[in-house]
């Protein structure tokens, strides 16, 4: 009877502990993507306006052209940033289980990783259209090519900032769940082994 309660005890104690750590690395992981949401936000909202304005005053060339595509990635960027802010905030609040916490971890790790390698796929683009432009004597061309260029640097440095940043935390998820293998959700109580 007394190994019993000890080890009702010890349940108790470490999903207590595990739920506090467990919403913890949930929380960290929302504040990264919201605060990297703003920040792409603010992005897209300065290439919106800069793009805009030097769209107007272009007296043409290639430079009405980057600004033209800086303005339609602008806005693009924009509402992926809202999409993005919008996910994470909704997921705030929701108490997740190790499962789910580590799924959701890996979830958002891919979704940058994968967003790198498209950043990869503008950049090529931007540098085929400006190469396009130049041979074709195309102001059209070399100004969206340039500003692909500049879009796709950016999001790459964006993107793996942000992979990174989630990767970090991720690992520390990883190791925490390593080192507590015992759940209990309040009916159920696991244990974790990796094979």
């Amino acid at each position: 009877m007394k190994k019993t309660l000890i080890f009702i005890f010890l349940i108790i104690c470490t999903r207590a502990f595990a739920q506090d750590s467990l919403k913890s690395f949930n929380y960290y992981r929302n504040h990264i993507t919201t605060t990297g949401m703003e920040v792409l936000g603010s992005w897209a909202i300065v290439n919106i306006g800069a793009g805009a304005a030097g769209w107007a005053s272009s007296k043409g060339g290639s430079n009405k052209y980057f600004y033209q595509m800086s303005t339609i990635w602008g806005a693009a960027n924009l509402g992926a940033a809202l999409l993005g802010y919008t996910g994470a905030r909704n997921n705030t609040g929701k108490q997740l289980n190790a499962s789910e916490s580590l799924k959701a971890q890996q979830k958002i790790e891919k979704i940058f990783l994968i967003n790198g390698g498209l950043d990869l796929a503008y950049i090529g683009t931007g540098i085929f259209l400006k190469h396009r432009g130049d041979t074709r004597n195309s102001n059209q061309l070399r100004g969206y090519g340039s500003a692909i260029i500049v879009q796709g640097v950016f999001l790459l440095l964006f993107d793996g900032t942000m992979y990174s940043t989630e990767r970090h935390n991720g690992n520390k998820l990883r190791q925490f769940l390593e080192k507590n293998p015992i759940t209990f959700n309040g009916k159920t109580a696991g244990l974790i082994y990796n094979l």
